[in-house]
């Protein structure tokens, strides 16, 4: 994988029915500052899996990640903590569209989190989201490539770049 669009890095894995609760409780939605949610993403976990989060690039996950609220930032802490990309069994369709749209990379590669340790110790996962890539440990699996509009807004950062970039433009990519 060579790709221009190729973001990835150290796995942390988490299983099935990975709720917007405990990636970021709701007492803390009175902020949308990705750094200062970052301090309190998997907080119910305690303190071990904060650290794992803060030290890892990707999230893995299984079945049906981020189900439960409607909140966006649940993807904004993970940008905050450092994260590039999540690669889930599947997603809840809202916290997929919110990752996009903060520009963070959600992939659903069920091969690719089957090649995962359970624990995700060790591993190194890489995204390139143009080609349709997931590289987990030197084996490479192949996912629906994003359509060029979820990758223009990826380019740009998130939905609101993307969309003051096309104004700025004059309405042009």
């Amino acid at each position: 994988m060579t790709g221009t669009h190729r973001v990835g890095g150290r796995v942390v894995a988490f299983g099935d029915n990975i709720n917007t609760d405990v990636i970021i409780p709701g007492r803390y939605l009175i902020s949308i500052d990705p750094a200062e949610l970052a301090e309190h993403a998997f907080e119910p976990y305690g303190p071990e899996t904060q650290r794992r989060l803060r030290a890892g690039d990707v999230v893995v996950a299984g079945r049906n990640f981020g189900c439960g609220s409607a909140r966006e930032q649940a993807a904004t802490c993970l940008i905050g903590a450092g994260i590039k990309a999540v690669v889930a069994a599947s997603f809840s369709r809202v916290f997929f569209r919110n990752a996009i749209n903060t520009g963070l990379v959600a992939v659903e590669c069920p091969a690719a989190v089957a090649a995962v340790k359970e624990d995700g110790a060790g591993d190194r996962l890489f995204v390139d989201y143009d080609a349709g890539e997931v590289e987990v440990n030197g084996e490479t699996f192949a996912f629906a490539p994003y359509p060029q509009g979820l990758r223009d807004i990826l380019e740009d950062g998130g939905l609101i770049p993307h969309l003051m970039r096309q104004n700025a433009n004059g309405g042009a990519k």
